[in-house]
């Protein structure tokens, strides 16, 4: 088997090495190989002729001639995995690659098609503020009464997903709606979404913190608008 680690990146220069290393280092159980995707969203702070020049050829390397968004990153990305599992990999060093594997044998182990790795569900982790905390309760809250479901942390960026599955799931927003969207199509679809802990060092926004209070809205607008879209 081969997981597909699709790393969207937009003006992320200084995290890139140490990423790239923790992700190309990880040793997956059950002797599953890896596929390392790093789509470059248009950066503009160097990250662009980082990967071109220092990014190790192994690693599959794909560019944005300018901004589209996390979502539009993700799905350049899909488009080129191969391999039997996907996830997503923020570049931001927040949460730890050598975790994939808990999400991995609770997807196989219990036969799910999609497993999110839960900050929620990891008791010692921090979130940078409150508002940060309360956004997070409140979209999930909203996905649980909105499609029944028992979700503890649907922003999660550790989304692992069944490759046959996400590539048959039409993705129309570029953004960070991206997640709600594919959260609300995969519910509606009668598809249980397991979860596991994992760990989380959050970054402030003077680190590069890109996700902003006003996300939080549009992804509840997004749950709403998926909910009774026919």
């Amino acid at each position: 088997m081969k997981l597909s680690i699709i790393i969207p990146c937009y003006n992320e220069v200084n995290n890139l090495s140490p990423l790239i290393n923790k992700v190309d280092a990880v040793v997956l159980d059950r002797k599953i190989k890896k596929e390392i995707i790093l789509v470059d969203d248009g950066s503009t702070d160097g990250s662009t002729e980082y990967i071109k020049k220092k990014i190790k050829d192994n690693i599959k390397k794909l560019y944005h001639q300018k901004n589209m968004g996390k979502g539009a990153a993700v799905k350049t990305g899909i488009k080129q995995a191969t391999g039997d599992m996907i996830i997503i990999q923020d570049a931001d060093l927040e949460l730890n690659p050598e975790e994939y594997n808990s999400l991995i044998s609770h997807m196989l182990d219990n036969k799910y098609s999609v497993v999110y790795g839960s900050r929620t569900l990891n008791k010692n982790n921090k979130f940078p503020n409150l508002f940060f905390l309360f956004g997070g309760k409140l979209v999930t809250f909203v996905t649980n009464a909105l499609y029944s479901s028992k979700l503890t942390d649907e922003p999660t960026c550790y989304k692992l997903f069944k490759t046959d599955l996400i590539k048959k799931i039409k993705i129309e927003n570029d953004r960070f709606s991206w997640e709600p969207e594919i959260t609300a199509k995969i519910l509606k679809m009668g598809i249980e979404i397991g979860e596991v802990p994992i760990s989380y060092v959050a970054r402030k926004k003077q680190e590069g913190k890109k996700l902003r209070f006003k996300d939080g809205f549009e992804a509840i607008w997004t749950l709403l608008y998926y909910r009774f879209k026919r």
